[in-house]
C-alpha cells in the first residue's frame, strides 16, 4: 500500500474520508506533525495497546494525543489550571504538550503517565487538525521510528520500516514529505499547582517562564 499524499490542503481534503474510515475501523496511521512523523490510532484501550506493539514500546510509556483545539481536550474531561491555560494560550496550536490530570472514565489509562496526568498538545499542522476534527477526537501520538532508532525523515523510510504492518493493512501512511531536522515538543507537567518541565524541546524554559511565570525545572 503506497503513502497517502497529505502535503497540500487539496491532500488532505481528499485524504479525509479514507483516513476517517481506517481509523474507525480500528487501524493505525503515521503521519507528519511540527515537529516529526508520528505514529497514532484513536485513544481505545484496544487500539493504544495495538500502536504499542507496533512500536515495540513498553505499557509503562504513555502516548501523548493530539487534538484539534483546546475544546476538544476538555470535552475528554482533561482539566486545565490557571498556569496550563496561561500556557495553551501562549504557545498553543505550537510545539508545546501539557501533561493534564482528568480524562477519567473517557481516555483509557495506558495514556496516563507516572504523574498521572495525560499528555496533550493541539498540533500546529493544518493537515493533522484538519484529521482530528473530521474525526471528532483525538489521535493518539508517538514518533515513528522503531526501538532505538532515530525518527523516520519521512513517509518512504515510515512505509519500509514498518512494512508487514503496511502490506497487512494495519497501517496507513500519510505522506507529508520530507520533515527538517526539528526538535521535539517541549513537555510541561500542569498536574500539581505549580508546573515543572519535563522535557525541553522547541520552546525554552525562559519561553515558558515569560508566560505562565514559575516554573520548576
Amino acid at each position: 500500500m503506497r503513502p497517502v499524499p497529505f502535503r497540500t490542503d487539496e491532500d488532505v481534503e481528499a485524504a479525509l474520508a479514507r483516513t476517517v474510515a481506517h481509523l474507525g475501523a480500528g487501524g493505525l496511521i503515521a503521519y507528519p506533525t511540527e515537529t516529526v512523523y508520528g505514529l497514532g490510532s484513536r485513544p481505545r484501550a484496544s487500539e493504544v495497546q495495538a500502536l504499542a506493539r507496533l512500536k515495540g514500546r513498553r505499557p509503562d510509556k504513555p502516548f501523548l494525543l493530539l487534538v484539534a483545539d483546546r475544546d476538544m481536550a476538555e470535552e475528554q474531561g482533561l482539566a486545565f489550571s490557571e498556569a496550563a491555560g496561561a500556557l495553551a494560550r501562549a504557545f498553543w496550536p505550537g510545539p508545546l504538550t501539557l501533561v493534564l490530570p482528568g480524562g477519567s472514565g473517557r481516555l483509557p489509562d495506558a495514556l496516563r503517565g507516572p504523574e498521572g496526568g495525560i499528555a496533550v498538545r493541539w498540533t500546529s499542522h493544518r493537515g493533522m487538525a484538519r484529521l482530528a476534527r473530521a474525526l471528532g477526537e483525538p489521535v493518539t501520538s508517538t514518533s515513528a521510528n522503531l526501538p532505538g532508532a532515530p525518527p523516520a525523515p519521512g513517509a518512504e523510510a515510515i512505509a519500509r520500516d514498518f512494512a508487514p504492518a503496511v502490506e497487512a493493512g494495519k497501517l496507513l501512511v500519510l505522506d507529508g514529505g520530507v520533515l527538517g531536522n526539528s526538535p521535539p515538543s517541549t513537555v510541561v507537567d500542569c498536574t500539581q499547582p505549580a508546573p515543572r518541565l519535563i522535557r525541553e524541546g522547541a520552546l525554552t524554559l525562559a519561553e515558558l517562564r515569560r508566560a505562565a511565570g514559575r516554573l520548576a525545572p
